[in-house]
């Protein structure tokens, strides 16, 4: 975690964002069942960029010239990536905009 914390621009940005997330469910007091899914959505998205990261890697590494197979198999990754994160960012916005409004 720190690994990634430190060498991956995403993650800390990812990172920022979970920050920030916990610090509105102690000011609006999200309920324990909000608490659960905020949490799991932010551990999804971290946890999946950690393993995006690590194909990422281990793709430069098996070839580190440009390759189309080594670029879908990244693509996918990322995809995957991008998939948690839209649903992350709709799991807050049910949690954070009705205590907004």
């Amino acid at each position: 975690m720190f690994l990634l914390l430190r060498t991956e621009p995403s993650i800390k940005i990812q990172f920022a964002i979970a920050l920030m997330v916990t610090i509105l469910g102690f000011y609006f007091k999200i309920s324990n069942i909000e608490w659960i899914l905020q949490l799991f959505a932010i551990g999804m998205v971290m946890g999946i960029e950690g393993v995006n990261t690590a194909i990422e890697k281990v793709c430069d590494y098996m070839q580190p010239k440009l390759d189309p197979k080594i670029g879908l198999i990244k693509d996918i990754s990322a995809g995957a990536v991008m998939i948690v994160s839209v649903i992350a960012s709709i799991i807050g916005l049910i949690i954070y905009v009705p205590k907004i409004l």
